[in-house]
């Protein structure tokens, strides 16, 4: 799929895959949010816009077994618009958060040692026998030496190909490396979201040769201050170029590295058509200056 859209903003090797830097994230398939939060979709609806994905070149998938609705669970959806997988296919899924799959409630965050569980629920809803990637998610915790070390043992066994961890500052990073390879990063950060601790990870995550995925980089809702004062000058960059500003906030994200790995997500075929097209938007230098100055 070299000359596909999704290929063109090149690619990163992935814990030992080849994927293309413009991603998809799953979180949106089962809802506006994905989360227990919003409308539901519909799951036919959601495996259209996988496969089409697919079609457009994208094969890096980002999911998790949390991400689910009343009526729709992603996983679910990626098994059933792409199962059986193509080789060239790679899903990388997430596990920490705990959340009830009868009613969706959040209770506890799963400890160290109970990580092979939401394991193989990944396993089984998407239809696999072995994960390629799994990131631990630690929102700050304490424990991830000893999160990165169960999902090491589960690699070691078989069940996963390579460990990630998300949401880390630079020190849980650090010890996470102590432990094993770490092959990515999921942390928060785009125009407008910029967190000192978040901007260190992504520098030593481009010395060290490991991707460097952010999510949220093209959320609409602005949370901080900071996302609002970019608003009007990637609405300028957008006009200058005929494009969204959607799609500005994507290019600015893959102009941060050859690692940085970007994963939109969308339940929308035309939101989809337009974030694969991000891949091939060029910024120029001083649109560069101008949005990171804003951001």
């Amino acid at each position: 799929m070299s000359d596909s859209p999704a290929a063109a903003a090149g690619t990163w090797t992935l814990g030992g895959r080849i994927v293309n830097r413009l991603g998809f994230g799953a979180m949106r398939l089962s809802g506006a949010g994905g989360m227990g939060r919003g409308e539901d979709r519909d799951p036919d609806r959601s495996a259209e816009v996988v496969r089409r994905a697919v079609e457009l070149g994208v094969n890096h998938i980002d999911t998790a077994e949390f991400y689910f609705s009343p009526t729709c669970r992603a996983n679910d959806v990626i098994r059933a618009a792409l199962a059986p997988y193509d080789e060239g296919l790679t899903i990388v899924t997430k596990v920490g958060p705990g959340r009830d799959l009868a009613t969706g409630a959040w209770h506890d965050w799963a400890r160290p040692d109970q990580l092979r569980a939401p394991v193989e629920r990944n396993l089984a809803s998407l239809g696999l026998d072995r994960l390629h990637v799994v990131s631990y998610r630690s929102n700050g915790r304490d424990d991830v030496p000893a999160a990165v070390a169960a999902l090491a043992a589960l690699r070691d066994e078989g069940l996963i190909g390579h460990v990630g961890v998300s949401n880390v500052g630079p020190d849980a990073l650090a010890a996470a490396r102590q432990v094993t390879e770490i092959v990515c990063v999921q942390n928060r950060h785009s125009l407008g979201y910029q967190r000192s601790d978040t901007t260190d990870v992504l520098a030593e995550c481009r010395a060290a040769g490991t991707a460097f995925v952010p999510f949220f980089s093209i959320a609409a809702q602005a949370r901080e201050a900071r996302a609002e004062e970019s608003h009007d000058v990637v609405g300028s960059v957008a006009a200058a170029h005929g494009v969204t500003a959607a799609q500005i906030r994507l290019a600015w994200t893959l102009a941060l590295g050859p690692h940085v790995l970007a994963i939109p997500g969308t339940g929308d075929l035309a939101h989809l058509q337009q974030n694969v097209a991000a891949a091939a938007l060029r910024l120029t230098a001083d649109d560069l200056a101008r949005l990171s100055a804003a951001g």
